[in-house]
């Protein structure tokens, strides 16, 4: 788990600080920035997160790309023109809907197309996971912010029910699917219960909206397109950073009149950032070179979490976890009967001794987590392509060997 752009030191936050290249563990600047350096130094790994590297590094792989593909020499946009307009047309394309808007934030955007749903049903209600990003790392916002409030049809460690949804004894207006759902572990329902769930709120009359973040991966999961499962949704919130190895900034698509309402929102809410242009490319970059590798990632993600739990099995290390069995997506978590402060220091002894980065930041589980465990994610993207089973299951009885 590992957040970047919000920090949880309880429980799962957002990619980067969960895997240890961001504060989340409350043990000081000076071991965070030690161990983001030693795992962004090491010669094999998993994945690159999106803070691996140097300012000067990550700015000369954009410059490179924009020369090769010929935008270099575009004009600079200036309050949401130029290459963002480009951006905010390809990812409607590629969702299938009628109009998108670019946003600094994912937080940003769902607050804001929720309020705007909030102003047509009539009703400020949200129906969404207690696990749901909303409710565990933007502190209130909804709430605080937007006004808004929420109620849970289900908190089992999944997405709900078609029975759920459709039994729920109290109004709402919006229902809120984190698809993938993050903190219970990148899981997903099958296409007939996604279908049905969403079946189950327009006979309650309250519209759908995704919390896509993820959405990028699902694709191998349900066997259908992007366009066609964000075309469930009435509305659809898709990021940069998490999938697609941007810098930052989302994106919000659905039907033109509230997409129109949510710019004069974003306004509102001090989203109309004079230029993005470094957001935007690295975020176009991202839809041309990963987003067609994403199937190759959650099918390898399938063999790492494989050789994960017959290396732990080997091992005979007790209870372990790797969840879900089968990974959702290129993300799944990994659960060991330790403390996660000991974990950590032996994935970064790992590092140093081996240069290679297997785990990276362990947390303990939050409120209701089971004593005496911790958890971490391991993601698979085009670095780790190259790791065989074998590798795989090396990597783990060489971490256990440090816990010692």
């Amino acid at each position: 788990m590992e957040p970047v752009d919000d920090v949880d030191t309880k429980a799962p936050a957002d990619s980067a600080d969960r895997n240890g290249d961001g504060d989340g563990g409350g043990d000081g600047e000076a071991a965070r920035l030690y161990r983001a350096k030693v795992w962004a130094g090491a010669a094999r790994k998993l994945w690159h997160t999106s803070v691996d590297g140097t300012v000067g590094t990550r700015l000369r792989e954009l410059a490179d790309w924009a020369e090769a593909t010929g935008r270099a020499e575009g004009p600079i946009d200036t309050y949401g023109n130029g290459t963002v307009e480009e951006l905010e047309e390809r990812v409607a394309a590629e969702l299938g809907l009628p109009a998108a808007v670019f946003f600094p934030t994912g937080t940003m955007a769902q607050q804001v197309v929720l309020r705007c749903w909030a102003g047509r049903t009539g009703s400020p209600v949200v129906a969404v996971h207690p696990l749901a990003h909303p409710e565990v790392h933007e502190g209130g916002a909804l709430g605080a912010v937007s006004g808004l409030r929420t109620v849970h049809p289900t908190d089992a460690p999944r997405l709900p029910t078609a029975e759920e949804v459709r039994d729920h004894p109290e109004p709402f207006g919006t229902l809120m699917l984190e698809l993938p759902l993050r903190d219970a572990g990148f899981v997903l329902p099958s296409w007939e219960e996604l279908t049905a769930v969403v079946e189950a709120a327009r006979e309650r009359d309250a519209v759908v909206h995704f919390d896509g973040a993820r959405l990028w991966e699902c694709p191998t999961h349900f066997g259908r397109p992007l366009a066609e499962i964000a075309g469930l949704a009435d509305s659809v919130y898709v990021s940069f950073y998490k999938s697609l190895g941007g810098h930052s900034g989302a994106v919000l698509a659905g039907p033109e009149d509230v997409m129109d309402e949510a710019r004069v929102w974003r306004h509102r809410y001090g989203g109309q950032v004079f230029q993005q242009y470094p957001a935007a490319l690295s975020a176009l970059r991202g839809l041309d070179e990963e987003l067609p590798r994403l199937p190759s990632y959650v099918a390898h993600a399938r063999v790492v979490a494989d050789a994960v739990r017959e290396a732990l099995t080997e091992a005979g290390t007790g209870w372990f976890r790797v969840h879900p069995e089968v990974p959702h997506t290129h993300q799944f978590q990994v659960w060991l009967p330790y403390d996660a402060e000991a974990l950590t220091a032996a994935s970064v002894a790992q590092a140093e001794a081996t240069g290679t980065v297997l785990f990276r930041r362990w947390f303990t589980p939050g409120a209701g987590g089971p004593p005496g465990v911790a958890v971490t994610e391991l993601t698979v993207t085009g670095a780790g392509l190259e790791w065989t089973a074998a590798d795989v299951r090396t990597a783990v009885r060489d971490f256990l060997t440090r816990l010692a």
